[in-house]
This record gives C-alpha cells, structure tokens and sequence, in this order.
C-alpha cells in the first residue's frame, strides 16, 4: 500500500518507499541507450537511506528487550545519516503516549561524528535532541579518539548506554534486503515495456556506494535471491577507502582524504560482503567526478542529491562507459541500470563545494538578459495633458 494512501501513525511509517526516477537527460548526455534509472531515497522522513537501517536496529533491539524504555542510552558513531535516523526514531518512541497527558519515557541519544561531516548535519542531530560529540577525522577507526573508539568508551561509562552498530548489525542489509530491494524490482517489474521506453522487465545492473556495506549486499541478496540472479552488483568506493575488492584497486590511493561523506572506510565493516558472488564489479570515483555528477543531477534532472549519491553516479557512468560488459548494457535498449541515489543536499548547503556549484557556477545567457533590461533607465511617466507633441507620439 502506498504511504500516500492512508493516515500515518507517525514519521517511522514514511521510511522508505521511495520513487525509482528515469535519468534519462543524463543518460542522453553520456550516449546510453539503457535504461538508467535513480532510487532517489532523500525522499525517505529522515532525508536519508539510512533512515531504513535505523527503524530496522531500532525496532529488533526493542522485539529482543535490548532497548529499556527510560533507561537506555543509543549510542552511534556514524557519519551523520545514521546517527538523524535513529534520532528521529528515538524521538518518536518518546512521543509514544501511554494516556491522554503523559508522554512515555523513550530513548536518549549520543552521536559521535567525525570533525569533517557538516556542520548541517550536527545541527539535524541537535534539533531531534540528540546529543552530538565530535572527534578527529584524521583518527583511525581502531584509535581510541576515533568515532568508534569515543562510542565504545561512552558506553562503557554511560549506565544503560547501548551500541546498536551499524557495521556489525544483520539488520542493516536484512533492512535492504527486505524493503530496498523490493521496492525497486516491484518498481521495474510493474512498468510496462513500450515502444518508446522498452524495457527488459528486470533489474540488469545495480550501482550503489559502499559506506558500512550493509546497503549494496543486501540490495544483492534481495535481487539475486529473489529477482535475477544474473544481475551486476556494482560497488563504488572513494579513493582513499579500503572497501572496493580485490584490494589493488585501492592502492594508488590508499590513506588519502576525500571530501565526500557518508562512503568508504579504513577498515571493512563485518556486514559488507566483499564476495565476488554478491558484489561482482567494483569502481573507484574521485570527489571532482561525485560533485561534477552532483552537479549534472540538479541541473538536468532537478534532484537535489549529496554528495554520495554523485558518488554513485559516476561509479555507475564510468563502468557503463569503461568496463567491456559494461558498453554492452550501456547501448542495450531496454537494460535496467539502477542507481542507489543515498541521500540529499540539505546536510551539505554550507559545504565549500556546492557553494562552488551554486554560488559560482558562470553566469547564464539569461544573467546578461536580466542585467541588460535592469540596467536600462526608465523613462518617467507623463500625463497626457502635460506630454509634449514628441511625448505623445510615444504614447
């Protein structure tokens, strides 16, 4: 049923469902002739896809009596769209009533996040009341002042803290495997093929930014178990991360710092399959190609996306356009290309890089139009009574 349809309880019943929308100017502009299509999830309640992964957490740590009304402590290390989406699910559980004029006791929430994620999403956390600390960016995963590490000693100190753990927990792919992927075969299967927009009535390529992982192998196990066990998962990983297989394909870049949030890490998070069997290809992107991807998205598809989902983009445009199979699917009328678009630009507005897209793009045809006509002096208004015979012949 569509979450259109029907009074919601509350914003958890908004996660998810999120259109899959035809790319088709940029596939135009790159010369495909597949069908390149974008699962646009900054329309999920919480701006994000990791709002599925939150509730998914969540809700199992509730059914398994982890979580203590009133008493527990959610405790996070995450780039930032994790952390908003258990913020936003923690707040809801507070506004549970259990009578007319009482409010049942909920879950508070603690956020550690590295210094480089934005300053928007700080304030995103801040504003669902959720506690924020920050830690080096520069600090490896295993050190004790790294995002990880400052959870883990919070936890231990903090009465009733609980770790939910993305990178370890079966319910973030399970969360992917059970609505994510669905959503997008269903998506692709009840479309029609026509003459004019053909399709090959399945899911050929997915494309998806590896982050803990646990989107793009579950993504996989939905697709291949139930849909088309012949599909290309591709992963795509910043340079600079570990995550892309084999791990050639990370060393020209190994330990160099990106700009691009929400993807990559120095170590491989346990719900990331690295199995040629789940994720078959793997590309690497630069940030110049994830915002010039950015940029191409807004400009012709009118999507206002991050930084990540560029990511996506260009991974997904380089092994269409690069790899031998590939240019296969790329000029395969009819070949299903998805494309996870994770999240969008509202936690980036004050980042140096889309200031550079929107605030110094060079000027447009139109600013000289608009310059022109406003630099013009307007003539001053005269009564026909007072005009001359010259003013007349004007009017």
């Amino acid at each position: 049923m569509s979450r259109t349809s029907h009074i919601l309880d509350n914003a958890l019943g908004a996660v998810g469902n999120t259109p899959l929308i035809r790319l088709d100017k940029v596939a135009q502009l790159h010369g495909l002739k597949c069908n390149l299509l974008g699962k646009v999830e900054y329309m999920s309640a919480g701006g994000s896809v990791k709002d599925r992964i939150a509730k998914a957490m969540v809700e199992a740590a509730e059914r398994e009596g982890k979580l203590i009304p009133g008493k527990s402590v959610v405790i996070e290390p995450t780039s930032g769209n994790t952390g908003i989406g258990l913020a936003m699910a923690c707040a809801i559980k507070v506004c549970s009533r259990t009578s007319l004029n009482t409010l049942a006791k909920g879950y508070s929430v603690i956020i550690t996040l590295p210094n480089k994620m934005s300053l928007e999403k700080e304030a995103a956390l801040r504003a669902l009341g959720a506690e924020v600390v920050r830690t080096p960016t520069e600090a490896a995963w295993d050190a004790p002042e790294s995002h990880i590490g400052v959870a883990k000693k919070l936890q231990r100190e903090i009465p009733y803290g609980i770790i939910l753990d993305q990178y370890r927990n079966v319910n973030n792919p399970l969360a992917h495997e059970l609505t994510t992927g669905p959503e997008i075969i269903e998506a692709v299967v009840s479309t029609p093929s026509t003459s004019s927009k053909p399709s090959s009535g399945k899911v050929d390529v997915l494309v998806a930014g590896a982050g803990t992982g646990g989107t793009v192998t579950g993504l996989s196990r939905a697709v291949k178990k139930t849909h088309n066990k012949d599909c290309i998962i591709v992963g795509v990983d910043p340079n600079g991360s570990i995550l892309a297989y084999p791990d050639s394909l990370n060393a020209s870049h190994e330990g160099e710092q990106y700009i691009v949030e929400g993807i990559g890490y120095d170590f491989i998070p346990d719900v990331l399959s690295r199995d040629p069997a789940d994720i078959g290809s793997w590309v690497k992107t630069s940030d110049a190609e994830a915002f010039a991807a950015v940029k191409s998205l807004m400009r012709h598809e009118g999507l206002l996306v991050g930084g990540s989902s560029g990511s996506a983009l260009s991974g997904a445009l380089r092994w269409l356009e690069q790899e031998p199979e590939g240019r296969r699917i790329s000029q395969t009328p009819g070949a299903n290309v998805v494309v996870l678009l994770p999240d969008g630009i509202r936690n980036y507005m004050s980042k140096p890089w889309f200031l550079k897209i929107a605030m110094e793009a060079e000027p447009s045809p139109l600013a000289g139009v608009i310059a022109g006509v406003l630099a013009k002096k307007d003539e001053p208004k005269v009564r026909k009574s007072e005009a001359t015979p010259t003013q007349l012949s004007r009017l």
